[in-house]
């Protein structure tokens, strides 16, 4: 599958509606374990802009609606079944495409096993069409998806630090370290242990599960969200410097 905006002759004198996806997920880098924001990108087999990068997407369809086309466009492009989707914007310059194009894009997150599993069982027949790219250097794309990307990212950092977003990134429990590490990967910045402990302990948004992680290390406590629990629009987890 492509992704959308490839354009026909039939296409060239109306406005035709596409959705895109933008979905992030934690990758750990192997040779320092560390976490990097990552999204799937998918390679274009046709003009315009054969062979670049792009978003994975597809045409609306007339009988369905934009959340159903985001999900549909997504598994069909790369297989992948997020766990947090949502509307990101409307990108109509008329410029964009060679034809008119109006595109509906969702931005989402993949938890990072899922992420790894799916994405391998999808591409082991075709490992070149779908690939993995790290957020912060990503390759030229095509039409404007580094802008799309650009303003994702944006939208990502303002709402981790008054909302749980980070859960859509996070198992259902989750060590403290785990969740900082999601802070971290979506702000490009470290974060103070001791400190980021306090502000999420006290905001009444955790709640402490009698479970361990166990390892090389000191055993952790499994943490799961209160899911009673709202976060203020400026909360203790604004993760301010």
């Amino acid at each position: 599958m492509t992704p959308a905006e490839t354009t026909d002759d039939s296409a060239d004198d109306v406005t035709r509606v596409a959705v895109s996806t933008v979905i992030f997920s934690l990758r750990r880098e192997p040779a320092t374990d560390a976490p990097s924001l990552v999204l799937p990108l998918v390679r274009r087999t046709r003009d315009p802009y054969e062979g670049l990068w792009a978003l994975p997407g597809g045409w609306l369809d007339v009988a369905e609606s934009l959340d159903a086309a985001a999900s549909r466009t997504l598994s069909e492009t790369t297989g992948l079944a997020p766990s947090y989707l949502e509307q990101l914007y409307a990108f109509g310059a008329t410029d964009r495409s060679p034809s008119r194009v109006v595109s509906i894009v969702y931005w989402a997150l993949l938890r990072a096993d899922a992420a790894s599993t799916e994405l391998i069982d999808r591409t082991k027949d075709a490992p070149d069409n779908v690939a993995w790219f790290d957020a912060a250097s990503l390759p030229r794309l095509a039409f404007d998806h580094n802008e799309i990307v650009d303003y994702a990212l944006w939208r990502l950092r303002n709402k981790v630090g008054y909302s749980r977003i980070a859960h859509g990134l996070l198992a259902d429990e989750f060590t403290l370290a785990d969740l900082r590490d999601v802070y971290e990967s979506i702000l490009g910045r470290r974060l103070d242990p001791a400190n980021f402990r306090r502000q999420v302990e006290n905001s009444g948004t955790l709640i402490p599960t009698d479970r361990f992680r166990t390892g090389s290390h000191r055993p952790a406590r499994l943490y799961r969200y209160n899911r009673d629990v709202e976060l203020a629009e400026r909360g203790p987890l604004s993760v301010r410097h």
